[in-house]
């Protein structure tokens, strides 16, 4: 494992101008565009719908990276992936049945995800891994940008590291919070592949997105 994807998280974008915002970090060098959706419910804050991915899709050609932190999460999953994402992700705690929900994710076309908060075990995972494209681990509590990454994630990135690693599967290992330089550089050493960013790609402003993915993907050597 050599590259870094970094998905910059639109959570830290002008919201004025959410499509310039999106085409800008695509031409800096995004792997993925991060759209976190939260309902002040499963999480305490309120973002954005699928009339936002959809309005947003014309401005990138890059995967739209979706993590749905809404409860329950089945009914909306059809148009989500209507609008546009190409990987949904969810929480295991966001409905009754994990399997179900990543079966449906796949019969219309996506990639599935699974997210896991920092009180979540990795052995959530044991059971579905055929069914995931991608496992993100939430290295803060879900809800807000901004906040300091938790280093007690990194025991599970190489245990999911490892658990991905005997699939023999292609999934992505995604890390998500308090990502800068330093903590980009610890994630890919325990094991990491993809991270979110949000105030480390847009911070300064469109001149500086480039530099900023350029200076995560440097953590990778």
């Amino acid at each position: 494992m050599s590259k870094l994807l970094i998905s910059p998280s639109i959570l830290s974008a002008d919201f004025a101008k959410l499509g310039e915002e999106v085409a800008a970090i695509t031409a800096a060098g995004a792997d993925l565009i991060h759209i976190d959706v939260m309902d002040g419910h499963f999480v305490p804050n309120i973002t954005i719908g699928p009339q936002v991915v959809k309005a947003l899709r014309p401005h990138s050609d890059r995967p739209f990276d979706v993590h749905l932190m809404i409860a329950p999460a089945d009914p909306y999953l059809q148009a989500f992936a209507e609008a546009g994402a190409d990987i949904i992700s969810i929480h295991p705690e966001a409905g009754p049945h994990l399997h179900r929900s990543l079966q449906t994710i796949r019969s219309l076309g996506k990639k599935a995800g699974v997210v896991l908060n920092p009180s979540t075990h990795e052995s959530a995972l044991a059971h579905v891994m055929d069914m995931v494209d991608l496992i993100l681990v939430m290295s803060i509590n879900p809800g807000f940008g901004g906040q300091t990454f938790l280093p007690s994630q990194l025991g599970k990135i190489e245990a999911l590291r490892k658990m991905i690693d005997q699939t023999g599967r292609e999934i992505l290992l995604e890390v998500d919070g308090g990502v800068n330089p330093q903590t980009a550089r610890d994630c890919f050493n325990a094991g990491a592949d993809t991270l979110v960013a949000g105030t480390a790609v847009f911070k300064g402003g469109p001149p500086h997105y480039q530099a900023n993915i350029a200076a995560l993907k440097a953590a990778a050597g």
